[in-house]
């Protein structure tokens, strides 16, 4: 039996040795979305979840801490948040606001304050007159309701699609959604799912498109998130 020529036994150890590698890269590129939001598990149901986040929101401590020693600390950092979206136009003092999961409503106090008058956040505890009673994958809002919606709790949603769907569907066409979300971190012990990709976030928004992603530093989040609803959604639906 002959030996295989020098150059074809090359090109087969070559095959072996990356054959592995191409097909884990290939496999990589593949993952579902799914795997690039994962849920993290204990939720046996949704009464369960909802009293696990009020667990957190009505935490006598923390709320004391939310009151005072945070108050002033955080609504100066919002301010600068949105101070900034005002400079590059995506804010502006006519915008109707909406704040999701706003706990004692910091950040709309901060948006009253850079002129964003009619402003109001949306919280499991209502805290007035600046946060209303409401479930972020169901907001208590009709459709095509407000101009520019935050939020900084996405890592809390236990479905994250309807968590951004009820965000699409109370903004009105052209209007902007600002999100703040921690991706070379993990989020608190009260989150319902970790965030793994921007890629991951943007597919979940499907009518709407990226403005801006850029870094900030946002009580242990670290990106920015800035989308603008579609003017045309209605048809704009990926499948």
């Amino acid at each position: 039996m002959k030996k295989p020529k020098p150059i074809l036994k090359y090109v087969l150890v070559s095959l072996f040795l990356t054959l592995p590698l191409i097909l884990f890269f290939s496999i990589q590129q593949r993952k579902p979305e799914k795997e690039l939001i994962r849920t993290r598990p204990g939720y046996t149901s949704y009464d369960f979840y909802i009293q696990r986040q009020l667990n957190k929101t009505l935490n006598p401590r923390l709320r004391t801490i939310w009151m005072t020693r945070d108050w002033d600390r955080k609504i100066k950092v919002f301010f600068r948040f949105f101070q900034d979206l005002k400079r590059q136009g995506l804010l502006s003092n006519d915008s109707k606001c909406l704040c999701v999961g706003a706990r004692v409503g910091q950040e709309v106090e901060a948006l009253k304050r850079v002129g964003v008058t009619d402003s109001v956040g949306m919280d499991l505890v209502p805290y007035p007159p600046l946060v209303v009673k409401g479930d972020f994958h169901h907001q208590p809002f009709d459709d095509e309701t407000f101009d520019f919606e935050f939020s900084n709790v996405f890592d809390h949603a236990l479905y994250p699609e309807k968590f951004v769907g009820e965000i699409e569907r109370t903004l009105r066409p052209g209007g902007l959604c600002v999100l703040h979300v921690a991706l070379s971190t993990r989020s608190d012990k009260y989150s319902a799912n970790d965030l793994y990709s921007v890629e991951a976030l943007v597919r979940l928004f499907r009518r709407s498109e990226v403005v801006h992603v850029r870094n900030v530093d946002g009580f242990g989040l670290d990106t920015e998130v800035v989308f603008r609803k579609k003017r045309d959604s209605s048809i704009l639906v990926r499948s």
